[in-house]
């Protein structure tokens, strides 16, 4: 026994570097902001990081540690009301905004009191400005209480806007909205705004309530969510993450999933809240992680991000998220349904929101001192992620060929709808005819090369086409026997 116990301690005793290796640094020391709740990074072919303030501002700054100076994107703070829950709350770049100018913002407004979801212009020549007069509202939804306006907004890898709503406020969700289908409140939407000329966004035809008869908001992807104050999506997995803040006892941690009920407000956490005990669970999502209101775990849990950058191995492919109150941070890391979390530092902090750059760095703002903070630590090894993955097809080798071929091809997360879209590789004869399927199955973002034999196939040209989500590349080949 004394043997084991000596084990357990030196165990403890190497294992603690770990994460002491991983430090929390001030990211850009000469730049303070006025309460950011959110973080946004266009990932254009400039280097820019966008910064929501509450009060009504956008601004931008090119990503430096040692910039100090900012320009102000966007300033809507006259036609909003701020404080509280309320404000400029989200905010998302259309995955074309190098091409269209499109940005979208998720605010409040009063006179009714509502949260308005609208789409502006940044001219892409000379985007350091925005005009105000380009607004176009998507969408206003009524708030009958002045908290739980929910606040994230962010396009998913299948190319559709995703939104949350908070249950419409007060405590305990008097009403029971985030149970009620027929109105938006207590979900996290999905909408299709790529292209409309005409109506403000369509519903995807594969949104689980579109085309129902029961009165149910067609826009709705998930429901029964209190708070989710913020989501994202794992860059290389597409799974939709999303911390939804707890009523009086419990803070939790969801995998969203299209047509999921997260149990708000039959439930709280893994907790029965009304009733209180013997709640039916029929049917419901349950979270993958809670903690209690403490010092050790929090009050208002903040949803952040997997980690896929550069900076920091000891964090990579676990969710780092906070919480606002209590300031710690925590990663955690699942494997199927094994759930590790683990705490990486206590801090003071207020923290509001986290936010990646296009190199997939992640960040954290202070909401109390308008102070940016990233992480650092072991370094990781090996070839540096590229700056832009580009979708491509690459000619086959060798071509002219006889009888077999080589063809690899790269497929980025941008691609894709993990959801539902496979990557097909099919190759036709010159009159158009398939003649063989080499992939037709669902795969994660990166480098693949397929073998074609073409023994049975007669001499002549051939056309090989790769299809992933929307994107499409065809290249010719020529078979010599």
């Amino acid at each position: 026994m004394k043997n084991l116990f000596k084990y357990i301690l030196l165990l403890s005793i190497f294992l603690k570097p770990l994460l002491a290796q991983v430090t929390i640094r001030e990211a850009f020391p000469n730049l303070t902001f006025t309460q950011i709740v959110d973080i946004q990074s266009p990932r254009d072919e400039t280097n820019r990081l966008f910064i929501v303030s509450q009060p009504g501002f956008i601004y931008w700054f090119d990503n430096d540690s040692t910039v100090s100076d900012y320009t102000t994107f966007l300033d809507i703070s006259n036609q909003i009301i701020s404080g509280g829950e309320k404000g400029l709350l989200g905010l998302a770049f259309h995955p074309d905004f190098e091409e269209n100018g499109y940005f979208y913002v998720n605010y409040t407004k009063s006179n009714s009191l509502r949260t308005v979801i609208s789409r502006f212009y940044a001219d892409p020549q000379s985007s350091d400005k925005v005009d105000i007069t380009t607004e176009k509202i998507l969408l206003e939804v009524e708030q009958p209480y002045s908290n739980h306006n929910g606040g994230q907004i962010s396009f998913g890898p299948d190319g559709y806007l995703y939104i949350s709503f908070g249950d419409g406020g007060s405590a305990g969700d008097p009403e029971n909205r985030s149970q009620d289908r027929t109105n938006l409140l207590g979900s996290i939407i999905r909408i299709d705004v790529k292209g409309r000329m005409g109506s403000p966004y369509e519903i995807p035809g594969d949104n689980p309530y579109s085309g129902n008869s029961f009165g149910y908001k067609e826009e709705i992807y998930a429901y029964g969510l209190r708070n989710a104050w913020r989501f994202s999506f794992d860059s290389e997995t597409g799974e939709l993450w999303a911390a939804d803040v707890g009523q009086g006892k419990w803070e939790e941690i969801d995998i969203i999933k299209k047509g999921g009920n997260y149990g708000w407000r039959i439930m709280e956490g893994f907790n029965c809240y009304d009733p209180s005990s013997g709640c039916d669970q029929t049917g419901l999502e349950l979270p993958i992680w809670e903690y209690g209101h403490n010092s050790d775990g929090g009050y208002s849990i903040t949803g952040g991000y997997v980690y896929h950058g550069n900076n920091a191995s000891e964090l990579q492919s676990k969710y780092i998220y906070g919480d606002f109150v209590s300031g710690n941070i925590w990663m955690l890391t699942k494997n199927d349904n094994n759930i590790k979390n683990e705490l990486i530092e206590k801090t003071s902090y207020q923290i509001a929101t986290f936010g990646v750059d296009k190199e997939s760095e992640l960040y954290f703002a202070d909401y109390s001192t308008g102070k940016i903070y990233t992480f650092k630590g072991t370094q990781v090894t090996g070839v540096k992620k590229n700056k832009k993955i580009n979708f491509s097809l690459e000619q086959n080798y060798p071509n002219p060929f006889n009888p077999s071929t080589t063809i690899k091809y790269t497929i980025p997360n941008v691609a894709l709808s993990f959801s539902s879209s496979n990557v097909i590789l099919k190759v036709y004869d010159i009159l158009g005819r398939e003649v063989a399927s080499l992939v037709n199955k669902q795969q994660k973002p990166g480098s693949y090369e397929v073998n074609f034999y073409a023994d049975k196939l007669p001499s002549g040209i051939y056309f090989y086409k790769l299809q992933a989500g929307k994107k499409i590349q065809v290249k010719k080949m020529m078979l010599l026997r």
